[in-house]
């Protein structure tokens, strides 16, 4: 999943780097994350250890693998 998700996030990440997209970058970073983690809480259910939901953060997704879009964004250079 997390492979699909990083073709989505880079292609959109590269669309829109240029400029002042740092806000929406975080916000859109945090989201994901979040939908993740709801996604792997459900799918565990009543087999989801005590703890367990606390480790899947953004620092964790990001090292499995996800794109983060912040820290991407690249502003124009002066003419």
């Amino acid at each position: 999943m997390i492979a699909g998700l990083n073709l989505f996030l880079r292609g959109w990440g590269n669309y829109f780097r240029t400029g002042n997209a740092s806000d929406k970058f975080r916000q859109l970073d945090r989201h994901v994350g979040w939908r993740l983690k709801r996604l792997l809480i459900k799918k565990r259910g009543r087999n989801l250890r005590a703890g367990q939901a606390a480790r899947w953060t953004e620092s964790w997704f990001h090292d499995q693998g996800l794109h983060k879009l912040l820290g991407t964004i690249r502003y124009p250079k002066a003419a």
